[in-house]
């Protein structure tokens, strides 16, 4: 069998996006939030994962696609990272998936913006294509971390 890896799913605006699953502390329903003055627009807020005081960025608004629907309320994918955990607000959770390496592809050409420096790559599946997020460069503003550390502190 060839090499493959193992995906955490999820839904953001209709696109089909993953992250690798050792990078995956936990994914929860949505929490409430404390809001953070005079933070990045990203930053949705701060959360209180049994203790942890963790930030949550809105994909949507990272991504630069349109706002979640009014009364929808997001899911968070919780991820490991250097500067600690972050929890990505997303629309839906999809499953685990095992991919193969050999379907993987580069970004498309026809990726703008944001999304063009935050996906790292494609790969190709029967029905859909599942882009795969860099989560370091995606929560990299180096404020997010820090944003909940200084709080915290």
């Amino acid at each position: 069998m060839s090499d493959s890896k193992q995906y955490s799913t999820f839904y953001l605006n209709g696109l089909f996006f993953g992250v690798e699953v050792l990078k995956v502390q936990e994914v929860i329903r949505y929490q409430e939030m404390t809001r953070v003055p005079l933070a990045p627009r990203m930053i949705e807020g701060l959360i209180n994962l049994r203790g942890q005081i963790v930030t949550a960025i809105d994909l949507r608004r990272r991504l630069e696609l349109p706002p979640r629907a009014e009364g929808q309320l997001p899911m968070n994918v919780v991820v490991r990272t250097d500067d600690g955990a972050v929890s990505l607000l997303v629309d839906e959770i999809g499953d685990v998936l095992e991919i193969q390496e050999d379907t993987y592809e580069r970004p498309p050409e026809t990726l703008n913006g944001v999304a063009r420096e935050l996906i790292q790559g494609v790969y190709k599946l029967k029905e859909r294509l599942l882009l795969i997020l860099d989560t370091e460069k995606t929560v990299g503003l180096s404020t997010a971390a820090t944003c909940a550390q200084e709080i915290a502190n």
